[in-house]
């Protein structure tokens, strides 16, 4: 498809010349006499470049650009004026032209300039897209749940996403945590500056302070150039601590300095560094077993643990479980060119009763998995992993009727698998909880919730 490009000029033979000069080289031309009618072309359609002459009936092509920035932002302008001087061109590049050309020009310098104006053209539109899919991909409509737990973790990280606080975010692995940080970033005023994470498990203790803070050129060997390190990185944006509770209590030491003084050197520099960043850790221990234990700082954990946030794992928030095959499977449909309508009932009622020791980065992998292998429309237990089609004895027995749509299905699951728990226990809810892998209060949520009567079990 050929470039389109919109001449602005009012001289009847300046519009021949150029109209001719680029059909030749493969562009389309519209052409407009005057501002108004060059306004009203540019509200009719969408142009990779703008020629504007400066001298226009009525109105000078300088004073046309805001007009022009109205209608389209990303519009590049290339200015002609028979008129050139230094105060002009200052005019025309500070109210947002691309560049401007002397009349009379020549054609070959003006197509090399064209080129490249119209790659700017693209280059802003590619990067307008990648900004759409990266906040598409962090939208808080991608963290999928509707249980009371998650509801409550989206009340808090909506109040706090535009503010500065600094956030520890808990959980087991694979509940999402990294999500949520990178959720809190793309929606916060640090958004346009840099996201660095770090996940201080996989980095060497011995390469963890240069990673966190760079170093200098000879620190140490094979320290052959300066380093920047991810705090440097991440200055007016956000850092991103994973498993920080893995961290040496040399390593916690140092962190707490840039969390209180807000400056760090680099290893084997003497410069002090003055960072804006916030900060937002994550761990799947639990740090204040670990301070009682003398294996993480108590002022560290209390200089983290402004806000708190505790994911809860996927076995005890099992009404998500739907919400997120449903998600999955519409990612996998994108993703593998696959349609996939939804999931059988034999097949929800494994993927209810599984534990999911991985969590939702499990339950992702699996469905991803049987988008790929299914032949059928439906998802079905044949092209699920063993481990959830042929549940160990001990697990749940799956339940489902097939003539009930999903939300009934998912209802009824869940209130068997209460039921049978609470049967194998004798109505002791304490071990009830302990068999399903929930805590006592979230068993107490689903006995109120399905209105079983614990007394007739006993």
């Amino acid at each position: 498809m050929a470039y389109q490009i919109l001449v602005i000029e009012d001289e009847q033979d300046m519009q021949f010349t150029l109209r001719e000069a680029l059909h030749r080289r493969g562009y389309e031309v519209v052409v407009a006499g005057d501002g108004s009618q060059g306004i009203e072309k540019l509200r009719g359609g969408s142009f990779d470049l703008i020629l504007l002459d400066v001298r226009l009936p009525g109105v000078d092509g300088i004073s046309l650009i805001p007009k022009i920035r109205e209608i389209d932002p990303m519009a590049v302008i290339l200015l002609m004026t028979a008129y050139g001087s230094k105060r002009l061109a200052m005019e025309a590049l500070q109210a947002g032209a691309y560049d401007y050309f002397t009349k009379p020009f020549h054609m070959d310098e003006m197509y090399v300039v064209i080129r490249r104006a119209i790659e700017k053209r693209q280059l802003l539109q590619e990067i307008r897209e990648l900004e759409r899919k990266l906040h598409q991909q962090y939208d808080f409509k991608n963290i999928i749940g509707n249980s009371g737990s998650m509801r409550e973790v989206f009340q808090v990280v909506q109040k706090i996403t535009d503010t500065d606080v600094t956030v520890l975010i808990c959980g087991e692995s694979g509940t999402g945590k990294e999500l949520i940080a990178q959720a809190i970033h793309f929606h916060s005023r640090r958004r346009d500056h840099p996201f660095v994470k770090l996940n201080c498990v996989a980095i060497p203790e011995g390469l963890l302070e240069s990673e966190l803070f760079g170093h200098e050129k000879g620190s140490f060997t094979g320290a052959i150039n300066r380093k920047l390190g991810k705090f440097e990185l991440a200055n007016k944006g956000t850092i991103f601590l994973d498993e920080i509770g893995d961290m040496s209590l040399t390593t916690q030491a140092k962190i707490l300095r840039v969390l209180q003084e807000r400056e760090f050197e680099r290893v084997g520099g003497s410069e002090t560094i003055p960072i804006d960043t916030r900060i937002i850790a994550a761990t799947n221990r639990d740090l204040s077993k670990a301070v009682q234990e003398a294996k993480f700082r108590e002022d560290l954990y209390f200089r983290l643990n402004v806000v708190m946030l505790f994911i809860p794992p996927l076995r005890e928030r099992r009404e998500d479980i739907p919400l997120l095959i449903e998600h999955f499977i519409r990612l996998g449909n994108a993703k593998f060119r696959k349609n996939i309508q939804g999931v059988s009932p034999d097949a929800l009622a494994l993927l209810m009763s599984y534990a999911w020791p991985g969590n939702v980065r499990e339950l992702q992998n699996y469905i991803e998995r049987a988008t790929v292998l299914s032949d059928d429309p439906v998802l079905r237990p044949a092209c699920l992993p063993p481990q959830v089609s042929h549940p160990s004895p001990g697990a749940a027995p799956p339940q489902a009727a097939p003539t009930q749509n999903l939300k009934d299905i998912m209802s009824d699951l869940e209130k068997q698998i209460v039921l049978d728990a609470l049967s194998k226990t004798n109505g002791v809810q304490v071990r009830a909880a302990e068999v399903l892998g929930v805590s006592e209060r979230s068993l107490w949520h689903l006995v109120k919730k399905h209105q079983i009567d614990v007394g007739q079990l006993k």
